[in-house]
């Protein structure tokens, strides 16, 4: 796989099974159900505010990334959020998070956003080449 073979795209329904398995190698504290993300999936594609774009080499896809952008107070505007970025194992440090990551910012910028953000613990090195910053701590409680 090279990097000329990746088309960086919108996830469409039919990605469904694909995405769905990416999503559940993502998953390290909650273990995606196929019910829930059936019922997501459309919901996501339909809102105007979200982005989901899938990474896709030789008809397959190999990565997707959730994002968001939403109003502030703070910071004099949108902001955008990346909720999901996940790249298949044994397709990784091919460029295809660059890609993503790189498409995911091009809209942020067009819908106004002041800067992009995520929580992550994972690939710290990646996000730095990328030009992000460690920024705040992440804190969490799971609702029951």
């Amino acid at each position: 796989m090279t990097v000329d073979d990746l088309l960086i795209r919108r996830v469409e329904k039919s990605d469904a099974d694909e995405v769905f398995a990416l999503a559940r190698e993502f998953g390290l504290t909650f273990r995606p159900e196929r019910e829930a993300f059936d019922t997501a999936l459309p919901r996501l594609l339909q809102d105007d505010d979200t982005l989901l774009l899938a990474a896709v080499v030789d008809g397959r896809v190999h990565g997707y990334l959730l994002g968001y952008v939403h109003l502030t107070l703070f910071a004099n505007g949108p902001v955008a959020w990346v909720e999901e970025a996940m790249v298949q194992t044994g397709s990784r440090r091919q460029g295809i998070g660059r890609g993503l990551l790189v498409e995911f910012e091009k809209w942020a910028r067009g819908r106004g956003a002041r800067y992009v953000a995520m929580a992550t613990r994972r690939a710290p090195e990646f996000y730095h080449a990328l030009g992000y910053e460690a920024s705040a701590t992440f804190y969490r409680k799971v609702l029951r």
